[in-house]
């Protein structure tokens, strides 16, 4: 008898506590606030409850504040939404750079020593999940310009960055995997060198582009078997007042893919509008225009490696044709 009582009270302790765990299993709203008026304080703990693989559209409320988090949506999680109250007032940042020292596994004999942790560990947010969606949020490397210094590195596929903030200096967004398919609308980013970088493919629509120095926006590194790299659409690129010479970009590897097109170009764009890195590059990499307006977009002086469009050519490059795969994924323009 006293066994099966225990039995019976083992049932309800584990029963108690699925229910416990399942608390946040649903399309519910979560809402962080770090003046404690939400469920969490942090975007970390409301990350955390989430369940694995959710099939289900989930979203992250975070009212306006300064959230100093370093964060990452593990590759498990899909079809999370992380929601700002205010695009400009709901900040997530931190201050990693690639010269900070720390413990890392020897380089020798494979013991622990101190060392700089590199441009990758630096990030604010890494998004290794699938289908994640950013609304009306600032993501913020604010680290003093000492090296690289990640905002933003994705790992993850079908991803939605609708009306966000990416600020940093060099190196703020990282898109670091190749063939996942990364989406930007209304978003500003800015940055001083190859502040967008990487081999995903992904399209920029109505973006705002703003350098800080005189330096390179671009560092494609799109393999050569994939179609497509960096793709701003419509894009308004600007410059700090004391900025005066500007490139659309130089690729990190040989076959880097850039395409700036019906994009505003200002004065400070050089003349041949892109640097080769290294001199066989002139050979490989894939850089191009069509109808770019403003000062900085002549193209009588452009580099004889880079091309433009044709109008025919240019009417293939859509948002569906850039993203397509088998999987049938479509973008909600």
């Amino acid at each position: 008898m006293k066994r099966q009582l225990l039995f019976l009270l083992m049932l309800v302790s584990a029963a108690m506590t699925a229910g416990a765990a399942s608390k946040y299993d649903n399309p519910d709203t979560i809402v962080v606030a770090r003046d404690g008026t939400g469920e969490f304080r942090t975007v970390g703990e409301a990350i955390e409850v989430c369940r694995a693989f959710m099939d289900y559209h989930k979203v992250i409320y975070i009212k306006k504040g300064t959230y100093k988090e370093k964060l990452i949506l593990p590759q498990w999680l899909q079809n999370i939404e992380l929601c700002g109250e205010d695009r400009d007032q709901t900040i997530i940042t931190y201050d990693d750079h690639a010269n900070i020292k720390m413990m890392l596994p020897g380089k020798g004999d494979g013991g622990m020593e101190m060392r700089p942790m590199g441009t990758f560990r630096t990030y604010t947010l890494k998004i290794q999940g699938n289908a994640i969606t950013l609304k009306n949020l600032t993501i913020e490397n604010n680290s003093a310009r000492l090296g690289q210094a990640v905002a933003l590195h994705t790992e993850g596929d079908r991803l939605l960055f609708v009306n966000c903030r990416f600020l940093g200096h060099q190196d703020t967004i990282y898109t670091g995997v190749e063939g996942t398919r990364l989406y930007f609308k209304d978003c500003y980013i800015e940055g001083t060198t190859d502040f967008i970088f990487g081999p995903s493919t992904a399209w920029f629509e109505q973006c705002q582009i703003h350098c800080k120095a005189n330096s390179y926006i671009t560092a494609a590194s799109t393999p050569q078997h994939i179609a497509y790299g960096y793709v701003f659409n419509q894009c308004t690129i600007t410059a700090a007042p004391d900025v005066t010479k500007v490139y659309l970009g130089r690729p990190w590897r040989d076959y880097g893919y850039t395409l700036f097109m019906h994009c505003t170009l200002p004065a400070q764009i050089r003349p041949e509008g892109w640097h080769h890195w290294r001199e066989e590059a002139k050979q490989t990499a894939r850089y191009l225009e069509f109808e770019n307006t403003g000062e900085g977009a002549a193209t009588d002086g452009r580099a004889a490696w880079s091309r433009q469009l044709s109008k025919k050519e240019a009417k293939e490059i859509t948002v569906d044709n850039v993203f397509s795969r088998a999987d049938g994924w479509k973008v909600e323009k």
